[in-house]
């Protein structure tokens, strides 16, 4: 069973910078589109960008040239860098693996959807 592992957030000021980091652990073949999202209590999960296999990304509106999302098949990472922070950044970060295969025990290749982070709280205030 594939696991995400995000690493920690933080409390960061207005302007600042902040790395996520996001580790996959268990046994796969192949890994497919993965994102990042955030959420703000009270409000529903929004996607903020993502990266396909072919490296195609997506940026929301709002985290556009500011945020960069980068992937690493070999390590079985994916990162999203957050440059020049708001306070209307701050929201628990969910990354998210939004399809992966694996080989069952009968050598049949399965596919999984939608594989979710533990999330990790990030804070932008002076």
């Amino acid at each position: 069973q594939v696991q995400l592992v995000e690493s920690a957030g933080g409390f960061v000021e207005p302007g600042g910078s902040l790395r996520l980091s996001c580790a996959v652990s268990g046994s796969l073949f192949r890994l497919y589109t993965m994102g990042w999202y955030r959420q703000v209590s009270n409000k529903a999960r929004e996607l903020v960008a993502s990266i396909t296999l072919q490296r195609d990304t997506y940026y929301a509106d709002s985290v556009k040239g500011r945020f960069t999302i980068s992937r690493d098949d070999v390590k079985r990472t994916f990162a999203l860098q957050m440059n020049s922070l708001k306070p209307e950044d701050t929201a628990v970060y969910y990354c998210k693996l939004e399809k992966y295969t694996y080989y069952d025990s009968d050598a049949i290749l399965r596919t999984i959807t939608d594989t979710w982070g533990q999330g990790t709280q990030v804070t932008v205030s002076s």
